[in-house]
């Protein structure tokens, strides 16, 4: 036969055993400890409705603590989230960054790398601008450098050539690809434009001989 639980009040207390420091009840468990006392038909509390409002504290100490967890497993959950997106992007932007730098030619135009990207994602065939002296171009040269000068510095208005620290932009680099100075001022860029316009006369008057 199973023998039955000695009474609370003929058990040791087991914080006491354990070494903690007993707990106390709040006012509030102790005016409900009183009102259940008074339902029962007693004028004061007695052991077991303290201990009655005890577990209850405990109880909700402990559902607390488990959404306290909860929340915080949820935070860090988000937080490992958000790293390995910021991670992901910072490493996809690197990598722009670094294609960007191969595609570029840092004293204007793109490199050979650069125009196979063009064509790839643009579907137009690129190629490397016209260096030649005047005298060594074929017509079909003349009209391509002829075009490319008019096009970008002989429209109305110009994009900027220099940035805020007063260097060249990537509008005004483009003329090193094509054999000509790169313009820092308007009165430059308008001078390779008219070099253009010359370019362009010589080559319809060859074709027209032709």
């Amino acid at each position: 036969m199973a023998r039955s639980p000695r009474a609370p009040w003929k058990r040791q207390n087991p914080r006491k055993r354990a070494g903690k420091a007993s707990r106390h009840l709040s006012p509030a468990q102790k005016s409900a400890a009183k009102a259940g006392a008074r339902r029962a038909g007693r004028r004061y509390p007695n052991l077991v409705d303290n201990m009655r409002m005890a577990a209850k504290k405990t109880s909700k100490a402990k559902k607390s603590a488990k959404k306290t967890s909860a929340k915080t497993s949820a935070g860090k959950t988000s937080a490992k989230k958000a790293r390995r997106r910021t991670a992901k992007k910072t490493a996809k932007s690197a990598r722009k960054r670094s294609t960007s730098a191969r595609e570029k030619d840092p004293r204007g135009g793109l490199t050979a790398a650069g125009r196979k990207a063009f064509a790839r994602n643009q579907g137009a065939r690129l190629r490397p601008g016209v260096t030649k002296k005047q005298s060594e171009m074929t017509p079909q040269e003349m009209r391509r450098k002829g075009s490319w000068a008019v096009r970008f510095y002989g429209r109305a208005k110009l994009p900027p050539l220099v940035d805020a620290n007063g260097r060249p932009t990537r509008h005004a680099l483009s003329a090193h690809a094509w054999g000509e100075p790169v313009p820092t001022t308007v009165a430059a860029a308008r001078r390779i434009a008219a070099k253009g316009e010359r370019l362009l006369a010589r080559y319809r008057r060859a074709t027209a001989r032709a």
